[in-house]
């Protein structure tokens, strides 16, 4: 447990460190875990299919960060969550702005809502809430990008929590904040 003179000794050690400027809040409270944990390693595990079966799950929402997405199979289950009636909007990183991806074209021609985070160095984030605000949500997160090459030439993983509301909110706030400066323009 940190006490306040353990975090003012963080502070002020950290105040030294470049890295530690932009950092302006004591780090969060800890909550007991829940759910369920699936995971995949890649190459070898079937990561995109665990992904792609957690997207057709869905009931209402999909939030989608990704610092590169590639991967046609999951961009075609976004779209089919989107026309079944489930909410799918997907950040990106700026520099995927640059390219036309064939899953890019895909999500845009399926009508799913597309941001480009302009703010950061790099957008780095790989992550999906799904049906955040029911018990049932799920946080896809790990180093895997949404991309062929993550499945087929990467070493990733990929995890899938379940059934943990606290962390779906934390993951949806911090969607939140990220999609609030994000912008349309590529």
């Amino acid at each position: 447990m940190l006490t306040s003179r353990a975090i003012g000794i963080s502070l002020l050690l950290c105040a030294s460190l470049p890295a530690c400027a932009l950092q302006t809040t004591a780090p969060t409270a800890a909550f007991a875990a829940s759910g369920t944990v699936q995971y995949a390693f890649t190459p070898g595990d079937a990561a995109d299919g665990m992904i792609i079966a957690a997207v057709d799950e869905a009931r209402q929402q999909i939030l989608v960060q990704a610092y590169s997405f590639t991967h046609q199979r999951i961009a075609a289950a976004l779209v089919r969550a989107q026309r079944r009636g489930v909410e799918v909007a997907v950040l990106l990183d700026a520099e995927q702005a640059r390219g036309d991806s064939t899953a890019m074209r895909d999500l845009a021609r399926g009508k799913v809502l597309l941001r480009y985070d302009h703010r950061h160095a790099a957008a780095h984030n790989k992550i999906m809430v799904i049906d955040a605000g029911l018990e049932q949500c799920a946080v896809i997160t790990g180093s895997y990008n949404f991309s062929t090459a993550a499945q087929h030439r990467n070493a990733e993983n990929a995890l899938i929590l379940r059934a943990n509301p606290p962390l779906c909110t934390a993951y949806y706030d911090n969607w939140r904040r990220h999609y609030a400066h994000a912008s349309i323009r590529r």
